[in-house]
């Protein structure tokens, strides 16, 4: 089979790969836009002032079933008129929402970014933290789930990515 009946019938590569440097600062671009919810751990957990702060964007009864502990609880609807008395623009925030099926992270991150916040969105969200076993906060005090095997290493160790 030729290249060209491949990419014909092949639904990956249908629409060819970009080229190396194209891909290289697609790439690039989107780790300057994302964070995962294992790197915000990690940066948290280091102790001292990780350079960053957390944002959660969700409404108070979500805040109130559980959050990243330390997070600043401010819904994107409130981000105009509250985001100056909490947060510091000289500061990186990351924000973050639900989940993947969720774009309140990524609403959040646009109204930051144009107040003029630097911003990251936390990939995976508030589902992704519990799911790989970080410590949460809810109304009722701090709790911590098993990691979920498929979206963490079961040993609690680095995935290596």
């Amino acid at each position: 089979m030729t290249t060209t009946e491949t990419l014909t019938v092949n639904p990956v590569l249908r629409v060819a790969p970009a080229a190396p440097a194209e891909a290289a600062a697609h790439f690039r671009a989107s780790l300057a836009f994302h964070a995962d919810v294992s790197d915000v751990a990690a940066a948290l957990g280091a102790g001292g002032d990780p350079g960053f702060v957390v944002l959660d964007s969700r409404s108070t009864a979500a805040w109130d079933q559980g959050h990243v502990p330390g997070a600043v609880h401010l819904p994107t609807a409130l981000i105009p008129e509250q985001a100056g008395q909490l947060l510091d623009k000289a500061v990186p925030v990351v924000t973050y929402c639900w989940g993947p099926g969720c774009n309140g992270a990524t609403r959040a991150a646009l109204a930051l970014a144009e107040l003029g916040y630097q911003v990251k969105e936390m990939l995976g969200g508030f589902e992704y933290w519990v799911r790989e076993g970080f410590e949460f906060e809810t109304w009722e005090g701090r709790e911590r789930r098993a990691a979920d095997p498929l979206t963490a290493p079961s040993d609690g160790g680095d995935c290596g990515c």
